[in-house]
């Protein structure tokens, strides 16, 4: 496995434990060992190192590939190289590696950003067409055309993973609302599509049992959500009540964008950018019956639930 101390990674790994599975990790950096405890084997490297690529491959089943350079807001253009070694040619390396050593499943982790926004009414399925934007959305895509060449290839496209190990955008809003320091644009109507952190490791273990190679899974909580909802539950199990304050977006555009180029001119960093706006205002509705229908994965978090865990874990 890779990526196994990032967000989904670590319940992963711990949840193959609890199967009686013995794991093996490729891992950068030294792990704590109260993380997974003793039972997991441990290589050193990382997806440019093909001799550490090669041990980790060797003698396992199943290969879970997590690790990725993961989205950034307006990333700069000399970051492009980088999305491309390590989420397209670590990609390669460790499928030739795949190869060479029979592994049976090679489940990939892909994001539902390789479809980009959604249009008003329109719901993503595994069918759509692509319209990735951005270095990490298009470095995935690429990655999945080199898995599913591959007959012993699954491609899971996760919605935006939330729970006690988030990183990005949602902490900023989980943050923000704790503060009690935000307010909606343009009516929080816009839909977004979420999964569980445990949830996506309880699909990757389904992928990797039952599904058969060159399929693509949506993996999503089965729910399509406006922020809005999102914010109220998230309120809830804070113990606090949702924002009223909304401001249209048109106008808080420009103003952002002018602050962002002022900024820029007088050499400050501005503390909200037209790419972080952009993020929040975005519609981004994915389906995810077919995951459900065909290896029989069922969330086991609903939006309350899952923020319940989140907020309650993170504050420990």
């Amino acid at each position: 496995m890779t990526g196994a101390t990032g967000v989904v990674g670590v319940g992963l790994v711990r949840e193959l434990i609890a199967k009686n599975h013995r794991v093996k990790i490729l891992a950068r950096s030294d792990v704590e060992p109260s993380l997974f405890g003793k039972t997991v084997e441990i290589v050193r490297g990382d997806v440019a190192d093909e001799t550490a690529i090669e041990a980790a491959a060797k003698n396992v089943e199943w290969i879970f590939h997590l690790a990725a350079k993961l989205h950034v807001n307006n990333p700069n253009v000399d970051l492009k190289s980088e999305y491309e070694q390590t989420n397209v040619e670590g990609t390669r390396r460790l499928l030739a590696a795949a190869h060479s050593n029979s592994v049976e499943k090679f489940i990939f982790f892909s994001t539902i950003n390789v479809y980009g926004a959604s249009q008003a009414g329109s719901v993503f399925d595994e069918t759509s067409r692509l319209k990735p934007e951005g270095f990490y959305a298009e470095s995935k895509a690429a990655a999945e055309e080199l898995v599913l060449q591959e007959n012993f290839g699954v491609v899971l496209r996760l919605a935006a993973v939330y729970g006690s190990r988030m990183k990005g955008n949602y902490v900023r809003l989980l943050e923000a609302l704790r503060r009690e320091r935000f307010f909606f644009v343009g009516g929080g109507t816009n839909r977004r599509t979420l999964v569980h952190q445990s949830d996506a490791a309880q699909a990757a273990i389904l992928a990797a049992e039952k599904s058969a190679g060159g399929e693509i899974y949506n993996v999503t909580d089965g729910e399509i959500h406006t922020l809005r909802e999102i914010v109220a539950a998230i309120c809830a199990n804070l113990d606090k009540k949702p924002p009223s304050l909304n401001l249209p977006a048109a106008p808080l555009r420009f103003a952002v964008g002018a602050a962002e180029d002022i900024a820029q001119i007088i050499g400050l960093n501005s503390p909200i950018k037209r790419a972080l706006l952009e993020k929040f205002l975005e519609d981004v509705a994915v389906g995810g019956d077919k995951i459900q229908r065909e290896i029989g994965f069922r969330p086991r978090f609903d939006s309350n639930s899952g923020w319940r865990e989140a907020i309650a874990r993170s504050a420990e």
